[in-house]
């Protein structure tokens, strides 16, 4: 009962004294908002981050020539070489064919698929004055896989095209829009011009995938701007760009349930056994587990730290706090001597002034959440992402607000509880 009457005493008095009361507040009421908004907007790009890698393939495992770390050499003139320097891949370095058989025989029960893939350019198609630009990919089935491409009509490329290098593409519902007024059943297999570095090639439509423009388009790009990706079979883009045979990049695509970590330790051990003579390139792998987990690391190092340095205002505010307190208990020395002489005990006294102090902080600090959710929700929405608060940030809020109002306003009050009451009521 004496602590509820003490809040209302707090109240009340905060009520008479609006303008000191709300600068007083004022420190508390920033510190906590910029926090607020920190964490609110730090929790929202992590969220973002994780929904988008975890849609990429969480357990999908890169495996990649890395060029060996080499020791830096220094000659008697002073010249350094050696650490840094980027050698040329030579057709030895690439990963053969026959290192992937032997990598899915070994871990058979591992693996789903591996996908791979050949860029061949960017290119347009042509029909007259029509026209629609492309991004042209060589395909595995892993690499279908992998992608989930929506079929809307005809098929995916099959194991024949694939194992031929047939010259058909899979293009997207997109570009049959704009070369075909969408008519799906015209698109089929027609054959199509490329136009690629000013060469022509042609190629037979065998199916229509449904495009995804929510992670490529803005409000402002034009129809004239956007572009397409259309795929091939992998062996059909290698006779076409004419390149090296093997591969510098590679992703596996794991089993649900294998332990990504054990199972990335092991491929690089296994594939690093066929570069063991190999000086200048090796094999490494990574994990979109690994960069999650590395990115959500970094990111909330960045959150806490900015959140430390506006905490620092939460200092400022509670100095303040205990400064109006310190005033407070000058102007009310008369009538802490008339409670005392009228029987009040030093604690009573000490509790009314420390829950006046947790009040002030307390509603600086829901004022201050309130703020830093606005806040953090407009810097959100102006990122274009979605707005996650956080839950743990808004209670430590407002126990460190508590926490404060206790710390800052002991001293003011363990004062006004040690006053002589003869003294107090003889103030002017």
């Amino acid at each position: 009962m004496l602590i509820l009457e003490n809040i209302l005493l707090a109240l009340s008095g905060l009520l008479a004294n609006k303008m000191r009361a709300l600068l007083t507040m004022l420190g508390i009421i920033i510190g906590i908002a910029s926090v607020i908004a920190i964490l609110t907007v730090g929790d929202s790009i992590n969220s973002s981050i994780t929904t988008s890698m975890a849609d990429m393939g969480a357990n999908n495992l890169t495996v990649s020539l890395s060029q060996k770390s080499t020791e830096e050499e220094v000659t008697d003139t002073g010249m350094r070489f050696g650490a840094g320097f980027q050698k040329s891949i030579s057709e030895e370095d690439y990963i053969t064919d026959q290192m992937i058989e032997k990598l899915q025989v070994a871990y058979k029960d591992s693996i789903d698929c591996i996908s791979y893939s050949e860029s061949v350019g960017s290119g347009t198609v042509e029909d007259g004055d029509l026209s629609s630009d492309v991004t042209i990919i060589g395909a595995n089935s892993g690499y279908l896989k992998v992608n989930e491409l929506t079929i809307l009509s005809g098929r995916t490329l099959s194991d024949r095209d694939l194992e031929e290098g047939k010259k058909v593409v899979l293009v997207s519902d997109y570009l049959v829009d704009t070369m075909f007024e969408g008519d799906y059943q015209k698109a089929l297999e027609s054959t199509i011009s490329v136009n690629i570095s000013d060469r022509y090639y042609n190629y037979t439509i065998v199916g229509i995938y449904e495009y995804d423009d929510s992670s490529t388009s803005t409000e402002s790009e034009s129809e004239e701007d956007v572009t397409t990706e259309m795929y091939m079979p992998y062996v059909t883009a290698k006779n076409q760009t004419h390149t090296t045979e093997g591969y510098e990049t590679l992703t596996i695509v794991s089993i649900t349930g294998t332990d990504t970590a054990t199972f990335m330790d092991q491929v690089e051990t296994f594939m690093n056994q066929f570069y063991s003579e190999n000086e200048n390139y090796e094999i490494s792998v990574t994990s979109m587990e690994s960069m999650l987990s590395s990115m959500t690391e970094m990111l909330s190092t960045i959150s806490i730290a900015i959140s430390i340095i506006a905490g620092i205002s939460l200092l400022v505010g509670g100095i303040g706090v205990m400064n109006i307190m310190l005033v407070s208990i000058t102007e009310r020395t008369r009538e802490i001597g008339t409670r005392k002489a009228l029987g009040a005990t030093n604690g009573s006294i000490r509790l009314q002034f420390i829950m006046e102090s947790i009040v002030i902080c307390l509603l600086g600090g829901f004022i201050g959440i309130v703020l830093g959710m606005i806040l953090g929700a407009v810097a959100v929405h102006i990122m274009g992402y979605a707005a996650s608060p956080s839950i743990g940030g808004i209670v430590f809020s407002v126990l460190f607000s508590a926490f404060i109002g206790i710390f800052f306003g002991y001293y003011p009050a363990n004062k006004a509880a040690k006053l002589n009451p003869i003294e107090a009521l003889r103030y002017e």
